[in-house]
């Protein structure tokens, strides 16, 4: 099987000999070296969890929970601040979700109207705009499941087409935008595109290391745990997230926009107060965050939860005794109790991050659209900048939450041991040759262009009178390009993980890759030798 194995001979006495009775321990883990800036130094290698499998709690089949394989040395509830904190921000979301959806309600055969035309609303958005919504949470929701089944399908020439289609779409994308004399979308596509493509040449000579890595990634998730049916329901979660989410953003437009003609007639619904555009702009920052936190937290539950499944599978997969029983239930477990607060910190993290950059990119737009170049070019280095730090943080997460997954430790301790764990094992260089994370990024942007690109063709062909002059038309498309990226990214995160829990596993004990799956191994290093070299610095 591609996943490999342990040879015979490691199993067993000799020709002639009967099977051992109990699994050869490893040999001791010597202190590795790490070359930084001072000089070599030494330090222990953390306590390698397949070593103790199969040793305690056994059933008579010789298997073990999830819990019991990976034990933790004190189980505890780690950054409950940041788990408690988040469950606020959801009864937050909650509560503002029911005011505005009260008013929207109450007011339905008025101000928000019944359809796509004819709204009697020409100041806000208003129903047309949720029709809009589930125009973009469809097409977000089939485009991210086919490009799910592409990676399955056409594991070898997956990074291929990820790269041509990005690149063909984002031109003609901006080449459009620029012909319907859109020119703000125009620059910011075409910017994407020439970047796209420089990074895309750069890339060729990596993928076939990036290849292997894909196919190994889908061949444990076709053999063990439960993870292309994760994927699924993640899609599914985030699917009905974004659907909770549209629907309350244009509530609150709805019932506090105030109309230029007098007071909104909404507002008068219940005992909510007056309207006003503050009271709006407070209400959509807070949801925008909150929406962001509760989407990356359901993104990093799920990987979390695949990290354990690639985790048993590195470290027991090639034992006697295999997988523990209820790999993909007991990792989800941990991730919804003890490591609930970690993921909570981390994603709070990102969703600061992201927040701000789409403030930054909708400032752009808006003022690209009222003609200030020089101050949209500024956003738009602006938005870079974040960017930048965005990829740092979420680059550090993606290894913190598979080294949280199997030791339960707190965000912080747990994002500068496995930094410094791959750095001193030389895999950081490794993975900064995998194109994995990139190429699915790259697929998830390319899902958030169509929803974007749908919102501005609605919004053009329908032509609500709220948004005559395109007044409201960058704030739809942000919103609809958010949608798209963030169910795309979470379909996607099972296979994202996979491949960076490999990455952490091989840093923890790379004997345990090379002695229990060396068919893998052989095959890294047949497309790329320097891994001999990396893997062992």
């Amino acid at each position: 099987m591609a996943h490999g194995g342990a040879s015979d001979s490691y199993y067993n006495n000799g020709p002639g000999q009967p099977p051992m009775q109990t699994q050869m321990p490893y040999p001791p883990q010597a202190p590795y070296t790490s070359v930084v800036q001072g000089g070599p130094h030494y330090q222990q290698a953390p306590p390698n969890y397949g070593d103790n499998y199969q040793n305690d709690g056994a059933t008579s089949d010789g298997k073990q929970t999830f819990d019991q394989a990976f034990k933790l040395d004190r189980p505890k509830y780690n950054d409950l601040w940041a788990g408690i904190l988040l469950i606020l921000t959801i009864l937050g979301f909650a509560a503002v979700s029911g005011l505005s959806l009260q008013g929207y309600a109450a007011n339905k055969s008025g101000n928000a109207g019944s359809g796509i035309y004819n709204n009697p609303n020409n100041f806000s958005l208003n129903t047309n705009t949720i029709i809009l919504f589930a125009f973009v949470l469809g097409v977000a929701f089939v485009f991210s499941w086919l490009y799910f089944m592409a990676a399955r399908a056409f594991t070898k020439q997956f990074i291929w087409i990820t790269g041509i289609l990005h690149i063909v779409f984002g031109v003609a994308t901006a080449i459009y935008y620029f012909y319907r004399h859109y020119y703000s979308a125009g620059v910011v596509f075409a910017l994407f595109s020439v970047f796209s493509i420089i990074c895309f040449i750069s890339w060729i000579p990596r993928i076939p290391f990036s290849v292997v890595m894909l196919q190994q990634a889908m061949d444990v998730a076709k053999n063990f745990g439960h993870v292309f049916l994760l994927s699924f329901l993640g899609g599914c979660a985030s699917l009905a997230f974004g659907a909770w989410f549209s629907v309350t953003l244009v509530a609150v437009y709805v019932k506090y926009e105030p109309n230029g003609s007098g007071s909104n007639s909404s507002c008068q619904s219940g005992s909510t107060g007056s309207c006003s555009t503050a009271k709006v702009i407070g209400l959509i920052v807070f949801l925008t965050f909150a929406s962001y936190w509760i989407s990356e937290w359901i993104k990093n539950t799920l990987h979390s939860t695949v990290a354990g499944v690639y985790g048993s599978w590195f470290f027991c997969g090639g034992k006697p005794g295999g997988m523990p029983r209820g790999v993909t239930r007991g990792a989800f477990r941990r991730s919804m109790t003890y490591s609930f607060g970690s993921i909570a910190f981390g994603s709070l993290v990102v969703a600061l991050i992201n927040m701000l950059r789409q403030a930054v990119s909708i400032a752009q737009s808006t003022e690209a659209q009222q003609g200030d170049i020089i101050a949209s070019i500024l956003f738009c280095v602006l938005g870079c900048i974040i960017g930048i730090v965005q990829w740092a943080v979420q680059f550090i997460n993606r290894y913190a939450f598979s080294h949280i997954a199997l030791y339960g430790k707190a965000y912080i301790p747990a994002a500068k041991d496995t930094w410094k764990m791959m750095r001193d094992r030389g895999i950081d260089a490794l993975v900064n040759d995998c194109l994995i994370s990139p190429v699915l990024t790259m697929g998830s942007t390319f899902v958030a262009y169509l929803c974007a690109l749908l919102a501005f063709l609605y919004l053009e062909f329908s032509k609500p009178e709220y948004n005559t002059g395109g007044k409201y038309t960058p704030v739809v498309m942000a919103f609809s390009f958010l949608i798209g990226l963030q169910v795309c990214q979470i379909f996607m995160t099972p296979i994202g993980s996979g491949v960076d829990t490999i990455f952490v596993a091989s840093a923890w004990d790379p004997q345990v890759l090379m002695r229990d799956h060396p068919d893998f191994y052989a095959r890294m290093v047949g497309v790329y030798p320097k891994v001999q070299q990396m893997i062992h610095a």
